[in-house]
């Protein structure tokens, strides 16, 4: 008996069912209807499988076997696994590393993350983000794309210290969308006009873009991420080269620009439709008078922390990771073979009335001091996962959320129509389908 067979054989003797012919639940899976839902947690529990994009899946669902996968006590989940989705258009980003790699690769870039580092990024977020915000209307705007503009102009100039806006700017906000959407694409491989096809066109564009300026960087003593990636070094005087810079570029940028574009985009969301967090988060950025924010502000906006943890645990901006077993292993008493691949739910958990009542009511106090509802498991609250691949910038991004917001709140007030409720995609990362129409009514 071969590997293979032996490997799926195991994985038969998994609850769950393989769905059409041929096509299992490709269809289900590509338009982003498996990420969002219960179905299998309900059917089957916490471990089991499913067939899509001609391979099966193990469905890890629920805390303790989605921690148990994140936290890879024996190291046998490998982050590989997202080669087989993101490899072709992030192929080496951090995120895809695993073992002593990672963890070379992640020390040198912990350099670019300091606390010293994170305040010198401050003032030109602060400055694009102003700027980016004067020419937002005084009436309707589709949040989402505006949103999405501003976060890659405060990449471009907090990471690359580049002007923002023109032709080639939203060349690059397209390259990264067609990047990301790619992964989920129905046919994989590059037929012209599809969705690999446009996600390899954007990784090509992206590559190209980094590589012209790399020289400039290596001889900057600029205080932009690129430059601290170009000059970080480890105590024993480890740097990266010039392919592992645009790699982690590539990553850095897209994890920058798209994931605060969400959660900035469920946050506008939400206080649009609860005007009294609006009213008591513009309280509080009114109160430290001051137009933009200071680093040492970051702790003060107590309720704006609030909404930002609400809004990624109701529309989680990552809702899944991958992972593949590097050798045969347990989970939860199931036996996973050799070379599995694993789809890691983390909406799943956020949504669970187990260890969050109500799941689906925006109620921004489960995380106050008195209730803290994130607790009552210790993998209750996943969105920058855990474990050695936790999100090396998630106080950046919630530097950038935070200091975006400051400003909005000050400018505008905002407002949805009666009754409405923000459809989400959930193809790839989560964005509203129709862009999210809301008002804007300058204060």
């Amino acid at each position: 008996m071969t590997i293979q067979d032996r490997s799926t054989r195991v994985l038969r003797d998994l609850p769950g069912d393989d769905g059409l012919p041929l096509l299992g639940y490709s269809y289900q899976f590509a338009s982003g209807r498996m990420t969002a839902t219960h179905l299998w947690w309900d059917r089957y529990g916490p471990v089991s499988r499913t067939k899509a994009l001609g391979t099966t899946w193990v469905n890890v669902e629920g805390p303790d076997a989605c921690g148990a996968v994140l936290q890879d006590r024996d190291r046998v989940f490998d982050a590989s696994g997202w080669n087989y989705l993101i490899g072709p258009f992030f192929q080496r980003g951090l995120m895809l590393l695993d073992g002593a790699e990672h963890h070379r690769h992640r020390r040198i870039m912990q350099e670019a993350f300091t606390s010293q580092r994170l305040a010198g990024y401050l003032a030109p977020l602060n400055e694009t983000v102003a700027e980016s915000l004067a020419t937002w209307p005084d009436g309707r705007l589709r949040f989402y794309p505006a949103a999405k503009q501003l976060t890659l102009d405060v990449a471009t100039r907090t990471f690359m210290a580049d002007e923002t806006g023109g032709r080639e700017a939203r060349r690059v906000n397209a390259a990264f969308s067609d990047s990301v959407r790619a992964a989920t694409a129905f046919l994989r491989f590059p037929v012209p006009g599809l969705r690999w096809a446009r996600g390899l066109a954007g990784r090509r564009l992206l590559e190209d873009y980094l590589r012209r300026r790399i020289p400039t960087h290596r001889e900057s003593d600029g205080t932009d991420l690129f430059s601290a990636l170009c000059h970080a070094r480890t105590d024993d005087g480890e740097q990266f080269t010039d392919e592992d810079v645009v790699n982690h570029m590539i990553f850095l940028l897209m994890a920058a620009h798209d994931t605060s574009t969400s959660t900035l985009t469920s946050m506008a969301y939400f206080l649009a439709r609860y005007p009294e967090w609006q009213e008591r988060c513009r309280a509080e950025s009114l109160a430290l008078d001051k137009p933009a924010i200071d680093y040492a502000d970051l702790e003060r906006l107590g309720a704006l922390d609030l909404v930002m943890k609400e809004a990624m645990r109701i529309v989680t901006p990552v809702p899944g990771v991958t992972r593949r077993t590097n050798r045969e292993t347990e989970l939860l008493g199931y036996r996973i073979p050799a070379g599995a691949y694993l789809a890691v739910h983390l909406w799943g958990v956020h949504h669970l009335p187990e260890l969050w009542p109500e799941p689906e009511r925006f109620d921004p106090e489960r995380f106050a001091d008195h209730r803290r509802e994130d607790k009552v498991h210790r993998f209750a609250y996943l969105p920058f996962g855990t474990g050695v691949h936790k999100c090396i910038g998630m106080y950046f991004g919630g530097m950038e959320v935070k200091a975006t917001m400051h400003q909005l709140l000050q400018r505008y007030r905002l407002s949805v129509a009666p009754g409405y409720r923000m459809p989400v995609d959930w193809v790839s990362l989560p964005r509203p389908k129709d862009g999210l129409p809301l008002e804007l009514h300058r204060l």
